[in-house]
């Protein structure tokens, strides 16, 4: 059986003339701002202060709720959340370092998190009528898999490829990850033995939180988690160590690291950052990232969560990323548009990555292995990519192993497909970015411009806490966004609005959401 003897067409992705033509128009030259902070804002210190035990998360959550329930007045869908909000009282003064050090606080937003979707999206708010514009996803059917990767799950499953693997991953497609990641990075020279194949980036920082800080003193050093950033992920780090959340401001595009630079102590044990923001697309400057890697000591693990760090423009990485404390850390979810395979991986220093084995080879075992010649052909095709290769000919098929039986003509066949399906896949869905963008701006939004990911953060006149905002727009319009304060947006009404959806629901969703602001309250 041979890995590349039938491709199967692409599938056609079609972006109509009406979008390009909304995307060619530059919202920052609309006068679109471009700023956006997920600092703490007297509302939420007002739930602090009134809250009997700001300790306890379920009563903070219930707060908020509350507050949002007297809020909409006749509109309210759950009265006694909103009796509890005006029977509570102020009790005590509050300021913003304490809200942000706070363990209550991380498991606030992680139950308004998990409220948000289980309670009222898909739970009693839900109709099949809505357009969803809160997935953070890709729209699957529409931009899924290439075809050509889509094969090589076949070609495993067909050669019964399922069984017991080293728990980092095969060592070929870890060899695969290793020489796509060090054509990204100059200087880098990883080998397989910097990398450890993981069941996708939300369990890989999970398990590298309790790896890094199951042998930490306890009682020292908080946790320095950068904000915005993704609830389980911060979550996981919680239930382990003290946390300090950090809010970094982001203006045309870029976050300051100053903040978290500030932050670090040679005690801080972790740092945990998203490279690109969400839900602002909002990118690190490299040389700011840079500052930030010599600033930490030898002994302060950064793990980078890279994993919305895709539809932007191309740019070299700084070779600091590579240091032995930095833990990178990618995952197929975003950019391959497979959330659901659960598979990515991490970079690390070689000694950190064998001592990880005993931890992986303990917990989990290793991630499902048919996964593996997926990952490998991901990698050396990405590389190709970043090399240059227009067609590849016997040298790119001598790097598959014989027993794939790599024909160099069926090898080009399959590259040229995942070549025009990735470069098609990834200017369709960056102009969606852009059109939404422009048409968010014509409906009055305030919109942060997003440089990388599928994401883009607006704020609408009226709204000051962005879960009233999600409530009162999915109310009158039938249209979801993303409240802020699920990516501990503490500050303001700024909502997230996923990108990557059929055009013809963004515009009509957004033509909804512009009419109803028109519309004078009153």
């Amino acid at each position: 059986m041979q890995l590349f003897a039938a491709v199967p067409r692409s599938r056609p992705n079609v972006v109509p003339e009406e979008a390009r033509r909304a995307a060619a128009l530059s919202p920052a030259a609309a006068g679109a701002p471009g700023t956006f902070h997920p600092g703490v804002d007297e509302r939420t210190l007002e739930v602090f202060a009134r809250a009997r035990d700001p300790r306890d998360p379920y009563e903070l959550r219930d707060l908020w709720l509350g507050r949002v329930e007297h809020e909409l007045g006749a509109r309210s869908h759950r009265p006694w959340l909103a009796e509890g909000w005006r029977a509570a009282r102020r009790r005590r003064a509050v300021d913003p370092a304490e809200v942000l050090s706070s363990r209550a606080t991380v498991r606030f937003v992680k139950e308004m998190f998990n409220w948000y979707f289980r309670d009222d999206l898909y739970g009693d708010l839900h109709s099949d009528d809505h357009l969803i514009l809160s997935s953070g996803s890709v729209d699957e059917e529409r931009w899924g898999l290439p075809a050509a990767l889509k094969h090589t799950i076949e070609f495993a499953l067909n050669r019964d490829w399922y069984g017991y693997s080293d728990s980092r991953g095969r060592v070929p497609a870890r060899e695969a990850v290793a020489a796509y990641e060090s054509a990204r990075i100059t200087g880098a020279g990883y080998t397989c033995d910097n990398v450890a194949l993981t069941m996708g980036g939300t369990f890989a920082i999970n398990s590298l939180a309790d790896f890094i800080l199951h042998n930490a003193p306890q009682g020292g050093e908080p946790v320095l988690c950068a904000t915005p950033n993704y609830p389980p992920l911060v979550e996981s780090i919680a239930r382990r160590r003290g946390v300090r959340l950090v809010p970094l401001p982001c203006r045309d595009g870029q976050m300051s690291l100053g903040p978290l630079i500030a932050a670090l102590t040679p005690g801080t044990p972790m740092v945990m950052l998203q490279t690109a923001a969400n839900p602002t697309g909002a990118v690190v400057p490299e040389e700011e990232l840079a500052r930030l890697l010599e600033a930490a000591s030898p002994t302060t693990m950064v793990v980078l969560d890279e994993c919305h760090e895709w539809l932007g423009g191309p740019g070299t990485r700084s070779p600091a990323r590579a240091n032995p404390n930095v833990i990178r850390v990618s995952s197929l979810s975003k950019t391959w548009s497979v959330p659901g395979l659960k598979i990515g991986w991490f970079l690390a220093d070689r000694s950190f990555v064998a001592e990880y084995y005993e931890y992986a080879s303990t917990a989990f075992g290793g991630p499902p292995s048919f996964f593996y010649t997926l990952v490998e052909t991901v990698a050396r095709m990405e590389r190709w990519l970043i090399d240059g290769v227009e067609e590849p000919g016997p040298e790119q098929a001598d790097e598959f192993e014989k027993g794939y039986q790599v024909a160099p003509d069926r090898l080009s066949a399959a590259y040229r497909s995942y070549r025009a399906d990735r470069l098609y896949r990834q200017e369709c869905l960056t102009t969606l970015r852009e059109a939404t963008t422009t048409r968010l701006v014509e409906a009055s939004g305030r919109v942060v411009v997003p440089r990388c990911s599928i994401n883009t953060t607006v704020e609408f006149a009226g709204w000051t806490d962005s879960y009233l905002c999600f409530r009162d727009i999915l109310r009158e319009t039938g249209v979801s966004v993303f409240p802020g304060i699920l990516t501990f947006g503490l500050s303001g009404g700024a909502v997230r609005v996923t990108t990557a959806r059929p055009w013809e629901q963004l515009n009509e969703a957004i033509t909804r959401i512009g009419s109803h602001l028109a519309v004078p309250v009153g």
